[in-house]
């Protein structure tokens, strides 16, 4: 596996990162899952993706009640200085007003739980799951300079953030004399392209790596899904579109429409001429798309992981390549620039 560098950073990572939204899932926590994930297989799981020369271990403080960032801990237990180990903060930790967020309080606090159930003094690369408009920007930046400084944290990085949001933190660490960030974690996959508009170019100007999230769509550019037809039990578009939760219902709403399984009958009939499966097939689209750093993949099983570093070997014909880059263009590539009515 290649590795290359973070953003404007020294620190190389490999073109795969491990996510673990999975690990220490139990039965029917959350909608993602039916029966839950069973420690032994996330072992080998981190097992085989060190000997496969991976290096990045995602995880975050919200996954599972924190059994995610546990199970990460064990696992890479006598090995952890050969690990970049990534988790973030943001999410609700308890029911209090100061429990979530991005302020000082809440992130002193949430590093300090991380630590501990990684079972680490340090965390490689600690991100902010996603933006806080309750929060002067300046006083999240300059907390997490404040890590960096103790050395409990190595860089600093984001996750979902616009822009705009990018630009203003990247702008506050600078007038304050800090720590810049280095990553981004933001959603990308034939399914869902428009960061290349403004945020991709936003990234390459500041300074920041990508570690993409979602390759496969939510396992719909995987072949799990037909025009006209139900999810199957079980499946994750199932159990999403029954789950209490608004947002998860609508997320896989959004990704079960026509002109998305219209992509996926495109990825399955290019699969099919190279020998390959879907999921291949769109992996390996993503990895060598312009501003990608890394992908993330979260397996369930040791042979899904298995498929997808394998997804990441392949290389795609050109005009395969640009085949499913014209079938999956959005409507909008390029960015807002005022000067169009109605818009």
């Amino acid at each position: 596996m290649r590795h290359t560098q973070l953003g404007r950073s020294g620190l190389k990572v490999s073109t795969a990162c491990l996510g673990t939204m999975n690990f220490g899932m139990r039965p029917g926590m959350g909608p993602s899952s039916s029966g839950g994930f069973d420690e032994t297989e996330a072992a080998r799981i981190v097992d085989a993706f060190l000997e496969a020369g991976g290096n990045v271990i995602d995880t975050a403080d919200a996954y599972n009640g924190g059994e995610s960032e546990r199970v990460v801990g064990r696992a890479v237990r006598g090995r952890r200085d050969s690990v970049v180990l990534a988790t973030k903060a943001f999410l609700p930790q308890g029911p209090g007003p100061n429990d979530r967020g991005l302020s000082r309080a809440h992130l002193t606090r949430a590093l300090e739980g991380s630590l501990r159930r990684l079972g680490t003094d340090h965390v490689d690369l600690y991100q902010c799951h996603q933006w806080d408009d309750s929060t002067p920007i300046e006083e999240t930046m300059a907390t997490l300079d404040g890590f960096v400084r103790s050395g409990k944290v190595r860089y600093i990085g984001c996750s979902n953030f616009t822009a705009a949001q990018i630009v203003e933190s990247q702008w506050a660490a600078e007038r304050a004399g800090g720590t810049p960030f280095v990553s981004l974690q933001p959603q990308y996959s034939l399914l869902a392209r428009s960061i290349e508009a403004e945020i991709l170019p936003v990234c390459r100007r500041h300074g920041l790596g990508t570690l993409v999230w979602s390759p496969l769509g939510g396992g719909v550019l995987a072949g799990r899904y037909r025009r006209g037809e139900a999810p199957g039990p079980g499946t994750r578009m199932a159990r999403l579109r029954a789950s209490p939760m608004p947002m998860a219902r609508a997320w896989a709403d959004g990704l079960l429409n026509e002109p998305n399984l219209v992509v996926a009958e495109h990825v399955a009939e290019a699969a099919a001429g190279l020998g390959a499966t879907p999921a291949a097939v769109a992996l390996a689209w993503v990895r060598r798309r312009p501003g990608v750093t890394s992908v993330v993949v979260g397996p369930r099983t040791l042979d899904q992981l298995r498929d997808n570093l394998a997804g990441l070997d392949l290389d795609l014909p050109p005009e395969v390549a640009a085949r499913l880059d014209e079938v999956s263009r959005p409507a909008r590539t390029a960015p807002v620039d005022g000067t169009r009515a109605g818009e």
